[in-house]
C-alpha cells in the first residue's frame, strides 16, 4: 500500500513502521491480488493485478512512468526491466525510497528512480510524463483533487493514467459509524488513517481535468481472497511479526483484515480499477465508462 502527503497528515510515519512487517504479511508486491479462486497463490494473484494495469496503462519502450506512492519499488522495478521504459517513484516514506533505491541498485536498473515527494503538490515538470501510474496510494492522501490534478498537469497529451485501490461502494450514516468506532479504529491502527472514495467520484474528478476516462471497473469480489493470505501469512510469521509490530500491532492486522472481509462483503468497501487518456488540448469532449463486475 502506497503512501502520500506530506501536509497535516503523514501516512510515512506509519508506512515506515510497518514496512518490514508489511513485507513478511503481503509479500514483495505490497498490494491487493486479483483471485481467480481462493487456491490462488498470492504472489500470482498480485501479479495478475499488476497485470491488470500494465494493459491499461499501455506502457511502451522509451515512456516515462511516473509511479505516485511507489512502495517497494517492486513494481517500477518491473516496469523498467520488462517493459524498457523509464520510471520516477515517488513516497513520501523515507523507508519506502531506501528500499526502493536498493532494489533497482540490486538489479541494476539505470532507469528506475525513486525520490521522496508528495503526490498531492509533486513539483515535477508539466507534460513530463507518459504514464502515470498509482497503485493503492490515493485511498491516504486526504485531497484526492489535488492528487488527480497533480497526475494530470504531470502528464503529457495523449499521456495515460492508471489507479487501483481500495474504494467506497456506500455511503455510512453517522450512526453506524459510531456503532462500530472500535472497527474503524482498529483499521486506522493496522492500515493508517484512509479515506476512501466511490468509483464514479474518481472517473468524474478525471473528467473536470480534461482526461478521458476509458474505463473503471468494480473488481471486488476477485480481490477479496488477498485478505485471507494476509492473515495466513501472518500465522506464518507469526514470531517474526510479533517482535516487528508488537502484541497489539499483530492482533490489530489480524482483526482487520476480518473486518475488511465483512465490509466486502457487505458492500461498504470494494476495490476499483480505473484507466483515463489526457486529452489533447484543444479536444474538450470528456467520455466516461463504468462497468461494475
Amino acid at each position: 500500500m502506497g503512501t502520500e502527503t506530506m501536509q497535516s497528515y503523514q501516512p510515512a510515519t506509519h508506512y515506515d513502521h510497518v514496512h518490514d512487517a508489511w513485507r513478511l504479511v503481503m509479500g514483495e508486491d505490497f498490494h491487493y491480488g486479483l483471485f481467480e479462486s481462493d487456491c490462488t497463490p498470492l504472489e500470482e494473484a498480485t501479479e495478475a493485478l499488476t497485470t491488470r494495469m500494465r494493459a491499461r496503462a499501455g506502457i511502451r519502450p522509451g515512456d516515462r512512468v511516473l509511479d505516485v506512492g511507489c512502495g517497494t519499488g517492486r513494481q517500477a522495478c518491473d516496469v523498467v526491466a520488462e517493459l524498457g521504459a523509464s520510471v520516477l517513484g515517488i513516497t513520501t516514506s523515507a523507508s519506502g525510497v531506501a528500499a526502493a533505491a536498493m532494489l533497482a541498485r540490486e538489479r541494476g536498473l539505470a532507469g528506475a528512480d525513486f525520490e521522496r515527494r508528495d503526490g498531492t503538490d509533486n513539483g515535477l515538470a508539466s507534460d513530463s510524463f507518459d504514464v502515470v501510474w498509482l497503485l493503492e496510494s490515493s485511498h491516504l492522501m486526504r485531497d484526492k483533487t489535488a492528487l488527480l490534478r497533480e497526475c494530470a498537469r504531470v502528464l503529457a497529451p495523449g499521456g495515460r493514467l492508471v489507479l487501483c485501490d481500495v474504494i467506497r461502494k456506500r455511503d455510512i450514516p453517522f450512526l453506524e459509524v459510531r456503532a462500530r468506532r472500535a472497527e474503524f479504529t482498529m483499521l486506522r491502527r493496522a492500515f493508517g488513517d484512509a479515506h476512501m472514495e466511490h468509483l464514479d467520484d474518481y472517473a468524474t474528478t478525471l473528467a473536470g481535468l480534461a482526461l478521458t476516462v476509458t474505463d473503471a471497473t468494480d473488481i471486488t469480489q476477485p480481490t477479496l481472497p488477498t485478505l485471507a493470505a494476509w492473515r495466513a501469512n501472518a500465522a506464518r510469521h507469526e514470531d517474526a511479526v510479533r517482535q516487528l509490530l508488537g502484541d497489539e500491532g499483530l492482533d490489530d492486522l489480524v482483526g482487520s483484515t476480518r473486518i475488511l472481509e465483512a465490509f466486502w462483503r457487505d458492500g461498504t468497501l470494494g476495490y476499483g480499477i480505473l484507466s483515463a487518456i489526457k486529452r489533447p488540448p484543444d479536444l474538450t469532449s470528456a467520455g466516461n465508462h463504468v462497468k461494475g463486475q
